[in-house]
């Protein structure tokens, strides 16, 4: 009987331990974090001349470079940055866009046009 006691104080005493303290999750989708600085999340290309460098350095085979479009498919992208450091022409840049969850795996196909410098 005393164990029985003993162990129901414990308890209410870590719910009222817990109860006045801050949340640690949030009531999401309402609520959302803002990434930090450092964030590596959706990929975004403007101003690609095709030299094909982040191709080379893609580790997951993400990137495919046709004749006129560049193609990133973010079901095999591990958002390692390595396209956005070694970019000559600092084209890429990996956003703070984190929900990328979908049913369409069509959309998970990201293509650019090519920047054509004389054109």
């Amino acid at each position: 009987m005393l164990n029985k006691i003993k162990y129901t104080l414990l308890s209410m005493f870590t719910v009222f331990k817990h109860l006045f303290k801050n949340p640690v999750t949030l009531e999401y989708p309402e609520k959302r974090i803002t990434p930090p600085e450092k964030f590596r999340g959706k990929i975004s290309v403007s101003g690609c001349v095709s030299c094909g460098t982040c191709r080379k350095v893609c580790p997951s085979g993400a990137i495919e470079i046709t004749e006129n479009e560049f193609i990133i498919d973010l079901k095999k992208c591990i958002f390692c940055g390595n396209c956005q450091f070694y970019c000559p022409h600092k084209a890429i840049k990996l956003g703070d866009e984190y929900e990328l969850a979908t049913d369409n795996q069509d959309s998970l196909k990201l293509v650019y046009e090519f920047y054509k410098g004389g054109e």
